[in-house]
């Protein structure tokens, strides 16, 4: 354990890996959880929440200071809930609200699936569940035609595929296929192969437990950015929320809301957990 500015990290061995996990503030246990996003990626919304929250972030396995046993092993939503599942109850202080952005959202999904008593509110923010939609077949070859660009050209080059599926604007001359920037080394290069080879498909083709979900006594939220009506993620929130039959909140921002505007989101958070 170490302590600085007041946030406390921590480390937890579950099967197959060494979590990073930081805590701040007091208040009843919130959770922000991203995938692949990382817990310094949500830093700025936590400090904002931490006036009020026992606030926890995390890395997913592979990712920052998550430590794999073995990088090749497999990564999905399932195996991300039970660690998750793992730090509340290292934490001890659970039942949690949860909130999870983009592959987080798909996480906490199965979080609430798989171990219902450890969440009380879970507010899944546009999970991108592309299976939910009238068009997954043409979204399951999107995805393979991303991380065929990644095989074939690389890490900057199936970004910007990827971005460009998404929905997101790019410079004028970008599209797929096209590099511009060095390709990462090191723990970059990691990160970036977890990603295109393991997280990416698993994550997206994930089909929610329906039945699982209902049963459960946590109360599920589907998130959706103000301004996502552009993104694939508006679609598949939306879809989400109406297979579940969940409330469909709006979030300031879009996709990365937490990010550019970590004090309104933070807010905006604060009410719908309520």
């Amino acid at each position: 354990m170490t302590i600085t500015d007041g946030v406390v990290t921590h480390s937890l061995d579950v099967p197959g890996a060494r979590l990073h996990y930081e805590v701040r503030g007091s208040g009843p246990l919130l959770l922000v959880i991203g995938s692949p996003m990382a817990a310094s990626e949500f830093a700025t919304v936590a400090d904002a929440l931490a006036a009020d929250y026992t606030v926890v972030t995390y890395d997913p396995r592979g990712y920052a200071g998550s430590r794999l046993d073995d990088p090749t092993s497999p990564s999905t939503p399932d195996i991300r809930a039970d660690d998750v599942a793992a730090i509340i109850d290292a934490v001890g202080t659970g039942p949690a609200d949860v909130f999870g952005s983009s592959g987080g959202a798909v996480t906490g999904l199965a979080l609430v699936a798989r171990h219902p008593d450890k969440v009380r509110t879970l507010v899944a923010h546009e999970p991108p569940l592309t299976e939910l939609l009238s068009d997954a077949a043409e979204q399951r070859a999107a995805t393979d035609a991303i991380i065929a660009t990644y095989h074939r050209d690389g890490f900057q080059a199936a970004w910007v595929h990827f971005m460009v599926n998404a929905g997101f604007d790019l410079p004028e001359g970008y599209g797929p296929g096209d590099q511009g920037a060095p390709e990462p080394t090191g723990d970059q290069a990691a990160e970036s192969d977890r990603f295109f080879e393991h997280d990416l498909a698993s994550t997206t083709r994930y089909r929610p437990d329906v039945e699982a979900l209902r049963a459960a006594p946590a109360r599920i939220v589907i998130g959706l950015g103000v301004e996502s009506s552009t993104l694939l993620t508006d679609a598949t929130s939306r879809a989400t929320a109406d297979l579940l039959g969940a409330e469909l909140a709006k979030f300031p921002g879009d996709h990365g809301g937490f990010m550019a505007v970590p004090d309104a989101f933070a807010d905006r958070l604060r009410d719908v957990l309520g």
